[in-house]
């Protein structure tokens, strides 16, 4: 029996989320499920999708470690596609003063939020930032994830950043879950930028972006665009010369005030533009219109008290929109996939159907990778999770909880509960 080879039958719901690219609009509510489902996968590719007494017919069960899903429902991997989950250091004292009612800005305008992760994380050793990751991949693999994207972000200088990238690099070699990396200098300015952000910008394209893309360290360009980090012209400007550095891109766009992110997104043709709780119908409209994965973050806007982006009013005007968790140790703490879940559904007017289609072939097309990951269709990687239940409609109806018993990696499995 070659490595990689694995047979799953008698899926009670074996929902395909069949599709090679983002799903828009009402298409987000189909998610082709086969009753008395199976799937057959051979060296870590999927060979063959359907019912269960037509699979057997032609393959032979010795040929493959079998997994009965009866009363299962088996669901592609979920994608992660925003999170910072290599920094050093915590901000749990920051949490406490949110709660007592100081913002994000005003904390971070004291030397804390991400100013204070990046100190941490120019301190911490290579070696504690890979361990710390590897625990967090851990964790993420047990809530059914099995590609997540990880943005650098907590150097702003030459070493911390492309230490970070060299961290995620060796995670993703040592560990199941398959790590995209985004390269995300212009995460915040530096206080011996203040006022010349366009010079900090010269600085990254000059100095830390060559050195990115000879070591192939990140495939994504990412910048946070937002009133008093940076504007729309410096975000302009270092995402074009990242796409002329073969870099793709995305954006941090209007998530505290409307600044005009999700626009820019469209005009530069990004592959996602992520939070947008304060984007403008006319820049949603563009998105949808440039095919800009929406990457709606609701944990984030949980976290901060923030009214929630407006998942509904997206998805009925065409956009397609992806879930991601913004894993990070100032804003959003937690890598919990059920809490997303609850919160798309709960609180931004999305379907069971909606969100599922969101963390998978949505979350591939935010990491440009619907190709190759996100549903459960021949040609694509072996990546599936089989629930506890018989139902995708048990994910979000068990509020908080992980409904995921077994996870299945490149045709092999790699999480059993």
């Amino acid at each position: 029996m070659k490595k990689g080879n694995i047979l799953i039958k008698n899926a009670a719901e074996l929902v395909t989320c069949s599709g090679f690219k983002g799903k828009k609009g009402k298409s987000m509510s189909d998610l082709h499920i086969i009753s008395n489902g199976a799937v057959v996968i051979e060296e870590g590719v999927i060979k063959a999708v359907g019912k269960t007494e037509e699979l057997l017919k032609q393959y032979k069960e010795e040929d493959y470690k079998v997994i009965d899903a009866s009363n299962k429902a088996v669901l592609p991997g979920f994608v992660d596609s925003h999170t910072h989950f290599v920094f050093g250091g915590y901000r749990a004292e920051e949490f406490s003063w949110r709660l007592r009612g100081d913002s994000y800005m005003s904390i971070m305008e004291r030397g804390g939020g991400i100013l204070s992760s990046v100190r941490a994380t120019a301190e911490a050793s290579k070696e504690e930032l890979l361990k710390s990751a590897i625990k967090r991949l851990d964790s993420m693999l047990s809530f059914g994830v099995t590609t997540v994207e990880g943005k650098s972000g907590y150097g702003l200088d030459y070493e911390t950043e492309i230490k970070q990238l060299e961290v995620m690099k060796e995670a993703d070699n040592h560990h199941p879950v398959d790590v995209v990396s985004t390269f995300m200098g212009a995460h915040a300015v530096l206080k011996d930028y203040k006022g010349r952000e366009g010079a900090f910008i010269d600085f990254l394209i000059e100095k830390v972006m060559p050195e990115v893309t000879e070591r192939k360290l990140a495939e994504f360009c990412d910048v946070f665009c937002e009133k008093n980090v940076f504007s729309i012209e410096d975000s302009r400007k270092l995402l074009t010369k990242a796409k002329e550095m073969g870099f793709k891109v995305k954006l941090h766009a209007d998530e505290i005030v409307q600044l005009g992110g999700a626009e820019l997104a469209a005009e530069l043709g990004a592959v996602s533009a992520d939070h947008l709780l304060q984007a403008s119908d006319q820049g949603i409209k563009e998105m949808e219109k440039a095919g800009v994965v929406a990457t709606l973050l609701p944990g984030t806007a949980f976290s901060l008290k923030e009214d929630f982006a407006r998942a509904r009013y997206m998805i009925d005007n065409n956009c397609a929109v992806a879930l991601a968790t913004d894993l990070n140790p100032g804003s959003c703490f937690t890598e919990s996939i059920p809490l997303i879940f609850a919160l798309a559904t709960l609180y931004m007017g999305m379907t069971t159907e909606e969100a599922v289609t969101a963390l998978t072939i949505n979350g591939a097309a935010a990491v440009d990778k619907a190709d190759k990951i996100g549903s459960i269709d021949i040609g694509k990687k072996g990546d599936i999770i089989i629930l506890e239940f018989p139902s995708y409609k048990y994910i979000p109806y068990h509020i908080g909880v992980s409904t995921v018993e077994k996870v299945v990696k490149n045709g092999i499995l790699v999480y059993n509960r």
